[in-house]
């Protein structure tokens, strides 16, 4: 059901674009079709992330229903250490997505303070 109502709200929205754009601007056909869908996919990318992830995860499950993660041993290794890490010492802080020897931004110096 979420696949059929995400792939409703995107053709609505195209189909709204191209009305305009060819009635309102009168473009040719091709050309408002073109705009409509570059249109309707910004909206929906920015606007329908909810509706975008459920169609998502519909498709994942009918098409590979037992599908296992695609992260490799050594990622999934690693996220446990960290995991376990964060367990033991609660004050310890990981940003995986920082650059390695960039500071954190507004956070206290830790290696200062010692």
């Amino acid at each position: 059901m979420a696949f059929f109502k995400y792939s409703l709200f995107r053709g609505v929205l195209f189909l709204a674009f191209f009305l305009v754009i060819f009635y309102a601007f009168d473009f040719s056909p091709l050309t408002a079709a073109v705009i409509a869908a570059l249109c309707a996919f910004v909206i929906s990318f920015i606007f329908l992330r909810k509706q975008r992830d459920g169609a998502t995860a519909v498709v994942a499950d009918r098409f590979a229903p037992n599908a296992t993660t695609t992260q490799s041993a050594a990622a999934l290794d690693d996220a446990d250490a960290e995991d376990a890490l964060i367990d033991a010492n609660p004050d310890i802080w990981i940003d995986a997505d920082r650059k390695s020897g960039t500071p954190r931004i507004g956070a206290q110096d830790t290696e200062k303070s010692e």
